[in-house]
């Protein structure tokens, strides 16, 4: 891609990035291109679908989020590890209102430009979930798609504007629900430990 051309398709990110954080994940994409000062054929010449921006902007944070897991596994014990990941990927999800529903209808849609970059994430937190549940700190009766699925209803709440105060105590609630009895003693009785 020619430098001029990948400075204008920077742009756009960015501007579809604020956009999109203020508006949400159905901000008009004539109202993108107007913004970034082009027409909308420029807009679709460099992302022909909505889903295809979306990927485009959300791909480096799927990317940072992944590795964030291949870290944690080494660096981390494994509930501390699946909750550090969890906590990570919800408030992520959050920034950009509105994608948790497109991406929890990507992991289905095999045609989706977010496919493929959302099936990478869910497979990272299976990674994390499936180790926690190894060492016995994990209940064994959820999988990556359950796992998956709590993100979606977690950072849902965090969309909500009358919901979103909750957000992190439901978090805390489900993280605990996640992990086996020992496992969130063990987290809980850290958490009171005097510093």
């Amino acid at each position: 891609m020619r430098a001029d051309a990948m400075k204008n398709r920077d742009h756009l990110l960015a501007v579809a990035g604020t956009a999109i954080t203020e508006q949400g994940v159905d901000v008009s994409l004539r109202d993108i291109a107007r913004r970034a000062d082009v027409g909308l054929a420029t807009l679709l010449r460099h992302f022909p679908t909505r889903e295809a921006l979306l990927d485009a902007l959300l791909r480096t944070s799927f990317d940072e989020l992944t590795a964030k897991a291949d870290a944690l596994e080494t660096s981390s014990s494994p509930d501390d590890a699946l909750v550090s990941w969890l906590r990570d990927c919800v408030a992520w999800t959050t920034e950009y209102r509105g994608a948790i529903v497109l991406m929890a209808a990507a992991i289905e849609d095999t045609e989706s430009a977010l496919h493929a970059s959302c099936v990478t994430l869910r497979a990272a937190g299976a990674r994390l979930l499936t180790r926690a549940q190894a060492a016995g700190m994990a209940r064994t009766d959820i999988d990556g798609a359950d796992l998956f699925a709590l993100v979606t209803a977690l950072a849902w709440l965090g969309d909500q504007r009358s919901l979103a105060p909750r957000a992190d105590h439901l978090f805390g609630v489900v993280a605990s629900a996640i992990l086996t009895s020992t496992a969130s003693s063990d987290a809980e009785g850290e958490r009171r430990s005097p510093p």
